[in-house]
């Protein structure tokens, strides 16, 4: 690895599994101080395991982010702690997904949950650490929004608005912090395979169809994107949502 991150701190949320592991792992093997955090301490504790047995440093802060203020700060501030009191790196990956499948189908209390999660919480916990950002000097926000958000389908429109409101954070918050010496940015993912999914448990590859890449991506990826954003290769880039997607937003979808 090119160490690109050595001698940062980092703060990934919901990486106890798939894309968030991979972000956290990736970010390790760059030489960050990385905080894994999530609601399982089980799958937390592996992840750390493994960073460790890979020679990076890293620590497990669990954390159940609700979308109240309250726990995105009180997550703020244990990670802070952890971390000598300086967090240079937040990626806002935790969330959730509720297929919901129709406009009617959607009930009020899995409406508040989606939005709790996947808006409130980031945006409470960003509000908690970029003031300390800014108090040392700078530091990097990386979003996680989806293709969902700006390529529709006919289900799960409540979950597509919860990304499209993060994409929109992610320009909001880097035309507020930008000039105060805090990067926000976001990546897009596209269909992405478990790398442990259970090969019995079903998984349509069928959106995948007709994009340039034809197939779903590996959370290594969305990890690669997340660290580039992350350094200072990026330091010209504010504002931008980097799709990696296989194509699936950009090019034409040839139906199958």
């Amino acid at each position: 690895m090119t160490q690109r991150l050595q001698g940062r701190t980092a703060l990934v949320t919901g990486s106890t599994s798939n894309i968030g592991r991979a972000i956290a792992q990736a970010l390790a093997a760059e030489g960050a101080h990385v905080i894994v955090s999530g609601r399982d301490q089980r799958r937390g504790d592996a992840v750390v395991r493994d960073i460790r047995a890979a020679g990076g440093v890293v620590d497990l802060v669990r954390a159940d982010l609700d979308g109240t203020p309250e726990a995105s700060h009180a997550l703020a501030a244990a990670a802070a702690d952890v971390l000598g009191g300086r967090i240079d790196v937040l990626v806002n990956n935790a969330g959730i997904y509720r297929s919901a499948p129709t406009l009617a189908d959607t009930d009020s209390a899995s409406f508040d949950r989606l939005f709790a999660v996947n808006v409130k919480a980031p945006y409470f916990l960003t509000q908690a650490v970029a003031p300390r950002m800014v108090a040392d000097g700078g530091g990097v926000v990386v979003n996680l929004g989806s293709w969902v958000a700006r390529l529709a389908g006919p289900t799960g429109g409540a979950y597509a608005a919860t990304k499209a409101a993060v994409e929109s954070l992610t320009r909001s918050w880097a035309a507020e912090l930008g000039p105060r010496g805090v990067r926000v940015n976001a990546v897009s993912p596209g269909v992405i395979r478990p790398p442990d999914l259970d090969p019995s448990i079903g998984f349509s590859e069928n959106m995948t169809v007709g994009t340039p890449a034809g197939a779903p991506g590996h959370p290594d990826a969305i990890a690669a994107a997340v660290v580039y954003l992350a350094s200072d290769d990026a330091r010209f880039v504010h504002g931008t949502v980097l799709d990696v997607d296989g194509g699936r937003t950009g090019v034409a979808v040839v139906a199958a």
